[in-house]
């Protein structure tokens, strides 16, 4: 069988009268039986997960190596992070659970219908002090809102146990809806076209020193379930069990023909699995197993929602994922851009003391905050993207907080023109003695170049952000080398603004972080520099477009680490950072790069207000140093714009928002 689908914990005095009563009820022996499926009981599954069953197949799902082995190879598959949010659907007594939760794994939960195994699990996480929730409930209507999970991992032959094939796509749509955008399911299913094939008829089994299970098995009149009858016998009570269940066979086909049905997407099989048991006798129907993976592709579930007065009500805005965005490779929003926007949800959801709601569409989104003004304590701006993700108008969305009178965490329009402009940030940082690179500034018109210092050389486009148009051609060595990376800019990139071309400095390239409001209240995080030890020889050290958005180059495997520079130079370029955030006009947190010329000495690069926020980012990775972790470094920013404005906790009232797919996304708590 496998690990079954419902919840947990341990055999209290009622619940050990409930396991007699059913043990009576089984002992009803049947005899001989010709037809083994006119006997399948339509909700076997409600009263066969017992502990029976924990000795019955207590050879694959009593045995901690199998399920580590198991465990390994999911996280695998799944890529899983620690901060994932995970649903072991039909856990049983929760094998896999506890052993996520011992791998430190946050959050893990568990369900499942048997109430004898989610109590077994419950008593085994308290024992070891784990912190995983286990609930008792069906698979076909689960007690979770939308968009709650980041995973959800259906194991150990735990699907296709209802009457109909109709319950099994209910428990798929089900899954499907409680994932969040991009989320995936996992399924460890029995492989039923060799079940087809080989299956045994019939076999006998010792499962301890007094217990043995006889076992007879046959395929449905519709060749598509498998139905087993066990009689279990203890050799001084006799027979103390006659049962028969039944398991729908889903071969690839087939499984996959239900996931596209349900609405998954990017379905990928994964190999076999085949448990390694010490009995060494019946596997059934976990003797060979299919795993496979797909995505609930899907939108943000829209929900009506009471926001308490008594938390901090605050409307995030972001880029709009059904526009195009030049900055990104094919100018539109891929998976990994939904997952960052998930993790973003997922860490926010962390934040008890705030309630979030989303903005991302740019068509309706001046009507949206005409709409929530007065119903929201602050919007958390984190569309870097830009108003319709065009990177010019990043400055608007606050220009438009700012005229509807709507506070906002980070940069005002002043700081966002000053900073997209490069060449007006480097005049500014060599008006207060803060040393920059030798540069030239051409213009859109020029048609001659003459460089006051030797190549290697740099290209860069004046105006933008997220490295567009920076690639590893963009490091030049002669004059043919310097045309070509223009005219790439020009061609392919089809920016057509003025450009800034920098001696290329050789030395450590290196970020600070800001959180906070200089001078009086504000954090620099530990400057960190890049690793360029990954990347071939002769390839430029920058950290560029391929850096940031193609995974297949060399570039992508380079790595941030904490910086190791002189104490002096440290000083200078945070003494320096601090009077540019101030300078600037900065606000809440901001990224300063530098980088050291074959001196060493430190250059600024650029400025950056209003800085990427992704779990992944700069900005986060310099908070992990500090020992921050991603909810609270946005924790970090939001009280920085809270305390800047003078935002104290509202009086408790309670506000109902609408909110409706063509405008506003919702987190879920």
């Amino acid at each position: 069988m496998g690990d079954s689908p419902s919840e947990n914990n341990v055999v209290d005095r009622q619940n050990k009268i409930k396991e007699l009563k059913m043990r009576e009820r089984s002992k009803k022996i049947l005899g001989p039986l010709r037809d083994l499926e006119e006997y399948v009981p339509t909700d076997w599954w409600k009263h066969i997960f017992n502990s029976l069953y924990l000795k019955t197949d207590g050879d694959v799902v009593n045995d901690q190596n199998i399920t580590k082995k198991e465990v390994d190879l999911f996280i695998k598959i799944l890529d899983l992070k620690t901060e994932d949010s995970i649903l072991d659907l039909c856990c049983g007594h929760g094998r896999h659970s506890l052993e996520l939760a011992r791998r430190g794994f946050k959050n893990v939960e568990g369900l499942d219908i048997s109430h004898y195994l989610i109590r077994k699990a419950r008593a085994q996480a308290e024992k070891e002090g784990l912190k995983v929730r286990f609930r008792e409930g069906d698979a076909r209507k689960l007690p979770y809102p939308p968009d709650t999970f980041n995973v959800v991992m259906i194991l150990g032959n735990s699907f296709g146990y209802f009457e109909s094939i109709k319950e099994d796509l209910q428990v798929l749509k089900e899954v499907k809806r409680v994932l969040t955008p991009w989320g995936k399911i996992l399924i460890d299913v029995a492989d039923g076209r060799y079940l087809k094939e080989e299956y045994q008829k019939r076999s006998w089994e010792w499962i301890s020193k007094h217990l043995f299970v006889c076992r007879e098995r046959s395929l449905s009149s519709d060749n598509q379930r498998l139905i087993t009858r066990e009689v279990i016998v203890n050799v001084k009570k006799g027979v103390v069990a006659d049962q028969i269940y039944a398991v729908r066979l889903y071969d690839k086909e087939t499984l996959k023909q239900l996931l596209e049905k349900a609405g998954f997407t990017n379905i990928v099989f994964h190999g076999e699995l085949s448990p390694e048991s010490k009995r060494n006798q019946d596997l059934g129907m976990m003797e060979k197993r299919i795993i496979v993976t797909a995505v609930a592709k899907k939108e943000w579930t829209p929900i009506r929602k009471k926001m308490n007065g008594a938390k901090m009500r605050v409307a995030v805005i972001l880029g709009d994922p059904s526009k195009y965005d030049s900055t990104k490779p094919g100018g539109v929003f891929d998976e990994d851009d939904i997952y960052t926007i998930n993790k973003l949800i997922q860490a926010l959801n962390e934040l008890r003391e705030y309630e979030f709601i989303y903005i991302m569409n740019h068509d309706t989104l001046l009507q949206d905050l005409i709409k929530i003004r007065s119903k929201i304590d602050l919007v958390f701006n984190l569309c870097d993207e830009g108003f319709y993700n065009d990177p010019r108008k990043e400055l608007h969305i606050p220009a438009l907080l700012d005229v509807l009178g709507i506070p906002y965490t980070g940069a005002g329009p002043r700081c966002l023109a000053y900073c997209y402009d490069k060449s007006l940030v480097r005049g500014i940082a060599k008006e207060m003695d803060i040393p920059v690179s030798r540069a030239v500034f051409l213009k859109t018109d020029d048609i001659t170049i003459q460089l006051p210092f030797d190549f290697p050389a740099i290209v860069k486009p004046n105006y933008g952000d997220s490295s567009f148009g920076i690639t590893s051609r963009n490091v030049v060595y002669n004059e043919e080398q310097l045309l070509n990376a223009i005219s790439e800019l020009r061609s392919k990139f089809n920016y057509n603004g003025p450009i800034v071309i920098e001696e290329f400095l050789t030395g450590k390239d290196l970020t600070l972080g800001i959180i906070g409001n200089p001078p009086e209240d504000y954090t620099v995080l530990p400057i960190t520099e890049e690793d360029y030890s990954v990347l071939p020889e002769g390839l430029p050290q920058i950290c560029g477009y391929e850096a940031k958005w193609l995974p297949d180059t060399p570039y992508w495997n380079i790595k941030s680490v904490l910086a190791n520079i002189p104490q002096e130079v440290r000083e200078y370029i945070i003494e320096s950072s601090v009077k540019l955030f101030i300078r600037l006009e900065c606000r809440d947190y901001a990224r300063f790069d530098w980088r050291l010329d074959a001196e060493g000495n430190p250059r600024l690069l650029e400025v950056n207000p209003n800085p990427g926020w992704c779990w992944d980012g700069h900005l986060a990775k310099m908070a992990a140093y500090a020992g921050m972790s991603y909810p609270e470094m946005l924790r970090a920013i939001l009280k920085a714009a809270e305390k800047r404005l003078g935002i104290q906790k509202p009086e408790i009232k309670k506000v109902e928002l609408t909110i409706s797919r063509s405008s506003l996304e919702t987190s879920t708590q």
